[in-house]
């Protein structure tokens, strides 16, 4: 019953936020998310209403284990309008994560394992007035359903740079 009251609160909310959008100062910008994983990303709004795409391919690396994984997500932009260039958003999206690790412990060998993960986005974009630049800080939580790191990651996101292309 509490996922059913959940699900309905973010249908409503989502209504609201569907009323109130506005569209970017750009319409594709390309860059750097650094964070959790260090990315390059490639965001493009579809329509004026604040409705975006963008792709992710990322890296990060720890003594004994690494991966690679690419995504794609969906946002919804909102006009902050006390300040110019500012719009906070969210979405969903998924990747996947191609992990490498070292077994150290039991057997000593090497493993290679893929995970699949669905992903929320929540945060704020800002695009600089008189400048091709765009910086993004957002939060995206994990729900890991398959391979290496079953279960849910809150320790997603990043501060992304990037250069408008119009």
């Amino acid at each position: 019953m509490t996922r059913l009251r959940f699900v309905m609160l973010a249908i409503c909310v989502s209504f609201l936020a569907f009323s109130s959008l506005q569209a970017q100062s750009y319409s594709s910008a390309i860059g750097a998310r650094f964070g959790s994983p260090l990315s390059v990303s490639y965001k493009m709004f579809i329509n004026d209403n604040g409705h975006a795409v963008e792709g992710i391919a990322g890296f990060r690396s720890y003594s004994d284990y690494s991966w690679v994984n690419v995504g794609a997500a969906y946002q919804l932009h909102n006009d902050i309008s006390s300040v110019d260039g500012l719009y906070w958003y969210y979405g969903a999206g998924a990747a996947a994560f191609f992990w490498s690790f070292n077994n150290n412990f039991i057997g000593g060998a090497d493993q290679a394992n893929l995970s699949v993960g669905i992903q929320g986005y929540l945060g704020l974009d800002y695009t600089f007035s008189g400048a091709p630049v765009n910086a993004s800080i957002d939060w995206i939580p994990t729900f890991f359903i398959s391979g290496f790191g079953s279960g849910f990651g809150a320790g997603y996101g990043a501060l992304a740079v990037r250069y408008t292309l119009d």
